[in-house]
């Protein structure tokens, strides 16, 4: 499904284009009214952007795209010269790099500059997901049409588009903002990852409020190192593409970034010692806290388990009051209590009362510090075993795989290791390694090598079912994913539909029905 287009365009003199971004123009300035940078997703008047890729230049399949409606090709020098052999007659802006143009292109094309649209930005490691869906929530709350662009889906008002990427190529970024001026929003929360930052898929684009929530070992497949990972993350934090931040400096990575970054920047902590413009302090009752800061003091509470989603929220609610939202009203906002697909979400299906069954968690973590994190959220909750079901995917990280083995070994009772997405790997390879680390905890935990996830999360749950009343079990690394990758291709598995189906299975041997 192609992502939405404004309905109503505007022309764009390619000459314009040119100018804009120090290119040659060559052949006729023909008005260009859209940007894609894919020919299969070419509209009548796009511009289409011919990328250098790993296989094949994108100029190749420029007659495609011209036959599609384009109008006209953004391309470097080499895709020039494949241009003049494939379709000469095709005008043509060369530059440099046209990646790092396509953002400012798209943003001139689809008039994004000037939109009336507060807009917030969350990056890290961990958290972008609940975050942004907690500050869209308070959003709706106070009675703001909202828009949100992340990992699981792309919301305009209340339509929902399912997620690709959890940042989209800039031109469709572009088109997206454009839409959702359109039809009356007034505020988009968007997700930003590193790729996105590293790609030049959100240039163009001025966030009004920045979040980092944190930085841990994740994608050093992509990024070379740590440092390289922060860098990107940072990037954020600069006037091009931010006016102010919001900090999290519960880590080394966000105390540096406090003392680095070259916009204005508010810093939260929740841990002591740590010196920070807001602090966050646990109530009485779990989900309870304060935030404290220089003018006010809310108290909130989390929706979701686990101390990491006390800060979650804290951020979601500096994030408001940093838009100008005033701190009464985000306190009131966030008691809301949001869904958020796949992070700490509980599985539940019709059971006898006194069956016990065991509570059983979804969650996307798929990082070493997030499965701990997860698991210690869980901990004070169960009376009985703590089981985890979990793998490592394939094709990404390597080094990640013994910390999370690690992780869960040190915070479960159970582990049951199994197969996440593996891609183009061995799965029993990925399972090996993410065992070996498990191994090396050195814990009393119970370790259980799995084929198959549908086979690991069953035996998962039914452990915990046999373990007695109080047992919890954790799914984790998938969250909200509705497939899974095995060997190039995408198989229908949905963990929540998976367990579902195995509690349904332990009420009706039970004689109860679901």
């Amino acid at each position: 499904m192609s992502s939405p287009r404004p309905a109503h365009l505007r022309a764009t003199d390619l000459a314009a284009v040119a100018t804009l971004v120090d290119g040659v123009l060559e052949g006729e300035p023909v008005p260009v009214s859209g940007v894609s940078l894919s020919s299969q997703d070419i509209a009548p008047g796009d511009l289409y952007a011919a990328l250098p890729g790993a296989n094949a230049h994108g100029a190749s399949y420029a007659a495609a795209a011209a036959q599609a409606g384009a109008v006209a090709v953004l391309t470097d020098a080499a895709g020039a010269q494949i241009l003049e052999e494939a379709v000469p007659h095709l005008p043509r802006v060369v530059v440099a790099d046209p990646r790092s143009v396509a953002g400012t292109v798209a943003s001139m094309v689809y008039g994004t500059a000037d939109l009336d649209l507060t807009m917030y930005g969350v990056t890290g490691t961990n958290g972008k997901t609940t975050t942004a869906y907690l500050i869209n929530s308070a959003l709706e709350a106070l009675h703001h049409t909202t828009g949100l662009i992340g990992t699981v889906e792309t919301r305009i008002g209340q339509d929902r588009i399912k997620s690709v990427r959890t940042t989209p190529e800039a031109p469709v970024l572009h088109a997206l903002l454009a839409v959702m001026a359109e039809r009356g929003v007034d505020s988009c929360v968007m997700e930003v990852s590193s790729h996105a930052l590293s790609q030049h898929r959100v240039d163009g684009v001025r966030y009004d409020v920045a979040l980092f929530t944190n930085l841990s070992q994740d994608h050093l497949d992509f990024h070379a190192t740590m440092r390289d990972y922060f860098e990107a993350k940072a990037s954020l934090f600069t006037p091009q593409r931010s006016r102010r931040g919001i900090v999290c400096v519960d880590d080394d990575w966000g105390q540096e970034l406090a003392h680095t970054a070259s916009v204005p920047v508010t810093t939260l902590s929740s841990v002591a010692g740590v010196d920070a413009d807001w602090r966050l302090e646990a109530g009485d009752e779990p989900a309870d806290f304060t935030l404290t800061g220089p003018d006010a003091t809310l108290r909130l509470r989390s929706a979701l388990p686990g101390d990491f989603n006390r800060v979650n929220t804290a951020m979601a609610a500096l994030a408001l009051m940093a838009a100008g939202i005033p701190a009464a009203d985000a306190e009131r906002a966030l008691w809301q209590d949001p869904h958020v697909p796949g992070r700490m979400e509980r599985v539940e299906v019709d059971a006898p009362e006194g069956l016990g069954l065991p509570l059983v968690v979804v969650d996307y973590a798929h990082t070493p510090d997030a499965v701990g994190a997860a698991l210690r959220a869980l901990r004070p909750v169960t009376r009985g075993r703590l089981v985890v079901v979990l793998g490592a995917g394939g094709d990404r990280d390597r080094g990640k795989r013994f910390a999370m083995g690690r992780a869960a070994a040190e915070q479960a009772d159970l582990v049951f290791v199994t197969d996440d997405n593996p891609r183009t790997e061995d799965p029993a390879v990925i399972r090996a390694a993410v065992l070996e680390g498990a191994t090396a905890a050195g814990s009393a935990a119970v370790l259980h090598d799995v084929a198959g996830r549908q086979q690991a999360i069953a035996a998962g749950v039914r452990a915990a079912f046999e373990a007695g009343p109080g047992s919890v079990v954790a799914v984790v690394g998938k969250g909200h994913e509705t497939g899974q990758e095995i060997g190039g291709t995408v198989h229908p598995f949905d963990d929540v539909a998976e367990v579902k189906s195995t509690l349904r299975e332990l009420v009706t041997a039970a004689g109860g029905r679901a």
